[in-house]
């Protein structure tokens, strides 16, 4: 009798026990099988303003993000499951990676210490988690050689890419800027305590302190600042009485009309308007980048597949009604395609304590 109960609670507990082992792991199951929803659909202006602020919220806490316009999503790059889960409650959508941002950044300036080559660039390219090393057609013999030591010390952080042409200001936005001996183009108008001004190229500014909106016409503004190497932007204030919309010239007849300055995200569609080659578009490739032309270093530039030509130098990079940037230079042409860089336009804004009207 006594053999019986004892069986009898044996199996009242094992029964227990399996009932409880099969609740917790339907559980499990169903905790497991609900659906992460996905990002909100972004457009890339709203992906530039995300990352902005995911940024300034998470720091070097990430490592780089992208706008993946097939999927209209902002992709944040990670190392760990608590950034993770911050950028998926931002609102982007987080990609684990094997490299931080502060081992990118030392790779960053291994090459600044050890590579300094004209004619070579360098940026962080987030959707391969690397540092993209390029150097143009002019780099050669040794200081190719020393280039390749030193990426080849990065490991798999930095890749190496040949470029055609040469990397060079494109000396020669918008409407064409006459001094006398140059043609540049006229980046955006801005103000600067209540006076009007414009913003264009710094190696445009260093050559003239007046600048005149036709060839061998009066002066229509003087220089107040202009900064290259290091930077690449000029401030140039009006002093003549000419109109000065918030607006890029499309050269079709009609102009886009520029409300706000904004940051460029990588992935991001964009176009740029200059008095050489006019309108053309492309995408943003990379953030941050520096480029070491012959006149010198410049830092901090966004990398872009847009082509441009002597002449465009400090014109427009824009997106919709977004001011992003001012050309600076690149390699390459708008017949068979090229890369230009671009001096941001928030940064030149605070340097110089300008707005936009």
């Amino acid at each position: 009798m006594t053999t019986r109960r004892t069986r009898a609670r044996r199996a009242a507990l094992a029964a227990t026990a399996a009932a409880v082992m099969t609740a917790t792991a339907l559980g499990a199951q169903g905790a497991g099988a609900s659906p992460v929803p996905d990002p909100t659909p972004l457009t890339d202006a709203q992906a530039g303003a995300l990352a902005q602020r995911i940024t300034h919220d998470l720091g070097d806490r990430t490592a780089g993000a992208y706008y993946d316009a097939a999927a209209r999503k902002l992709v944040v790059n990670v190392v760990d499951a608590k950034t993770a889960a911050a950028v998926r409650a931002a609102g982007a959508e987080p990609r684990t990676v094997a490299r931080s941002a502060q081992r990118l950044a030392a790779a960053e300036r291994t090459l600044d210490a050890r590579a300094r080559i004209p004619g070579t660039a360098w940026s962080v390219d987030p959707r391969t988690d690397k540092v993209v090393v390029k150097a143009d057609s002019t780099v050669r013999g040794a200081g190719l050689a020393r280039l390749n030591e030193t990426v080849a010390s990065l490991g798999d952080a930095a890749t190496l890419v040949r470029v055609p042409g040469a990397f060079r200001p494109t000396l020669a936005g918008g409407d064409a800027i006459y001094a006398s001996r140059a043609r540049c183009s006229l980046g955006f108008n801005v103000t600067r305590n209540g006076q009007p001004h414009f913003l264009t190229a710094g190696h445009c500014g260093n050559i003239s302190s007046t600048w005149s909106d036709r060839q061998g016409g009066a002066a229509i503004g003087r220089v107040v600042k202009s900064v290259f190497p290091g930077s690449d932007y000029a401030l140039v204030q009006y002093t003549a009485n000419i109109a000065h919309p918030s607006a890029v010239d499309l050269y079709n007849g009609g102009q886009q009309t520029i409300t706000a300055a904004a940051e460029a995200t990588v992935g991001q569609r964009v176009q740029r308007s200059g008095s050489t080659t006019r309108v053309h578009g492309g995408q943003v490739t990379g953030l941050n980048a520096t480029v070491n032309y012959a006149e010198g270093t410049v830092r901090g530039l966004i990398d872009t597949t847009v082509c441009a030509e002597p002449g465009d130098s400090g014109g427009a990079l824009f997106a919709g009604s977004s001011a992003l940037g001012i050309t600076s230079g690149g390699s390459g042409n708008c017949s068979s395609g090229g890369e230009t860089f671009f001096q941001p336009v928030t940064t030149a804004l605070r340097a110089v304590g300008a707005q936009l009207p």
